[in-house]
């Protein structure tokens, strides 16, 4: 029954409130109980739960952990880079130091099975023991038998402990090749738009109405549902926007009721801000500063955002700007553009048919290496050479996905690039070197 978690063995009081703390989630916190049993049972040896991220995995598991008071530590394979660091912080959380010290400097597999065998021994477990461990998808780089130790842990060293595996992947691609112990599966969906209403509307700010802030996270969720389904990041957003959303309140040009003009003022901002979903250039504070510095400004909003300032170096700024014009302008124009002495050419004596319609419109055009090099030696202020730097660059810009190679990889001896980003990103791009790109583009002539 939804709102409501009822398993024996278990107070009613503290799972109530437990439940409170896992919003639409009981029935995933309630299925879990289920296949963990009563406390002094001796449960299933290992648990695979898996979803995506920030699906409440994490959260239900500590809330019922912590809330029911039971004996377990949460283990990040992320933090724990070594097998060293892992068996020493189960054994310290179970043991205590003794149990750590009794490990040798480099310990194996079955030197952890060792000691936790002979510390189980001395005190015997008088309920189930639970090891969490978080990002468990990195289990599978580490030693091939780790992974299939930790799912019958329990067989090994004879004890009520069962290990929890949370997981962003599914178990078929888990597994490994050689076989291994088949855990129990829990998976967690996304959760849908009417349960992350529900859970953002608990972070309502105490100023304002409960209705006034729901209609503030339908709009949020109107405008990012389709692209980000993360509750972190749509939590983070909605904290972030939240003070601009209510401007025209503060300032008594709307109520709270005027839904419309709230909508047309946090519109643009809220456009700017889809550009950085899940980035984090720049920091909260920085990102409301730049917000407050374009609305000073005179004019229309310049459309920038927090992506706009991710930091390149200077050599490959230059090389996004040399790929830009070559995607963007006709290659013929380069002679226009970057040769001197050229003589006077108007833009209306080679305009053909089909360039009538902006470049822009169209989209940018995949160019060849050489051309690519040809326009940065021609921007750039100082003499380059040809270095593996350069190229090194070129290959890290294709990585950041600011370039996209269009040509098929067998192609070693003339690779093509197109340039991937907006008119607004290389123009700001440009102003950090104090080039002036419109200048260049054929469009703008």
């Amino acid at each position: 029954m939804a709102g409501t978690l009822q398993h024996p063995g278990y107070e009613q009081e503290s799972l109530q409130r437990a439940c409170e703390q896992l919003p639409c989630r009981e029935l995933q916190a309630g299925s879990l109980l289920a296949l963990m049993g009563q406390p002094e049972q001796c449960c299933y040896p290992s648990i695979f739960i898996y979803g995506h991220r920030a699906s409440g995995k994490s959260h239900v598991i500590n809330v019922l952990m912590k809330g029911l008071e039971l004996p377990h530590t949460t283990v990040s394979c992320v933090e724990s880079v070594s097998v060293a660091l892992l068996f020493e912080q189960v054994l310290l959380s179970f043991f205590g130091c003794d149990a750590v010290s009794q490990l040798p400097r480099a310990p194996s597999l079955s030197d952890f099975v060792r000691v936790y065998r002979q510390q189980a021994s001395q005190s015997p477990a008088s309920q189930t023991r639970y090891i969490v461990m978080e990002k468990a998808e990195l289990l599978r780089e580490t030693d091939a038998h780790l992974l299939p130790a930790l799912l019958r842990l329990q067989e090994l060293v004879e004890d009520n402990v069962t290990v929890i595996l949370l997981s962003e992947i599914v178990w078929d691609q888990f597994r490994p090749n050689t076989g291994c112990f088949e855990p129990l599966l829990l998976h967690f969906p996304d959760y849908s738009k009417g349960e992350l209403q529900q859970i953002l509307c608990q972070d309502r700010h105490p100023s304002y109405s409960a209705e006034f802030y729901s209609s503030y996270i339908n709009i949020l969720l109107g405008v990012f549902y389709s692209v980000c389904r993360d509750l972190r990041e749509l939590r983070h957003l909605a904290a972030l926007n939240f003070s601009k959303f209510c401007e025209p309140l503060a300032a008594g040009k709307a109520k709270e009721t005027d839904t419309h003009k709230l909508w047309k003022n946090i519109e643009p901002h809220l456009k700017k801000a889809m550009q950085t979903v899940y980035l984090r250039e720049v920091s909260s504070l920085r990102w409301e500063q730049m917000q407050q510095t374009e609305d000073n400004e005179t004019g229309a909003l310049r459309g920038l955002s927090a992506h706009t300032h991710v930091e390149l170096p200077f050599y490959s700024k230059f090389l996004l700007i040399a790929a830009y014009l070559a995607s963007y302008n006709p290659a013929r124009t380069d002679k226009r553009f970057f040769v001197k002495h050229h003589g006077k050419i108007k833009k209306t004596n080679f305009l053909k048919k089909n360039e009538k319609t902006s470049n822009h419109l169209l989209g940018p055009k995949p160019f060849p290496l050489d051309r690519l090099l040809a326009v940065f030696y021609s921007v750039v202020d100082s003499r380059v050479a040809p270095t593996a730097s350069i190229f090194s660059q070129i290959s890290s810009l294709v990585t950041l996905q600011l370039l996209a190679q269009v040509s098929h990889n067998d192609q070693l001896d003339a690779p093509k690039y197109k340039c991937a980003v907006s008119l607004d990103f290389i123009c700001a791009i440009s102003r950090t070197v104090n080039f002036d790109i419109m200048k260049y583009l054929y469009d703008f002539l």
